[in-house]
């Protein structure tokens, strides 16, 4: 009995760990980066404004970053 209670414990503590791994990946995945404007366009990317939001950088493979 208290060897499934150890063992219970020890699958949700890992359970829980792998949650919030899988949380701060995502998290960071999220997350663009920024870009210079310089940089955009020797990448062949194209800067075009967002309402509210300032302005953007639209890659050739269809990603959109943050003009710092």
């Amino acid at each position: 009995m208290r060897m499934r209670r150890i063992l219970g414990l020890a699958l949700a503590a890992a359970t829980l760990a792998g949650m919030s791994a899988v949380g701060a990946v995502s998290a960071g995945a999220a997350s663009s980066p920024n870009i210079s404007r310089d940089d955009c366009t020797a990448a062949g990317g194209q800067i075009v404004s967002r309402p509210y939001a300032g302005y953007a950088c639209a890659l050739p493979d269809g990603t959109t970053q943050a003009i710092t």
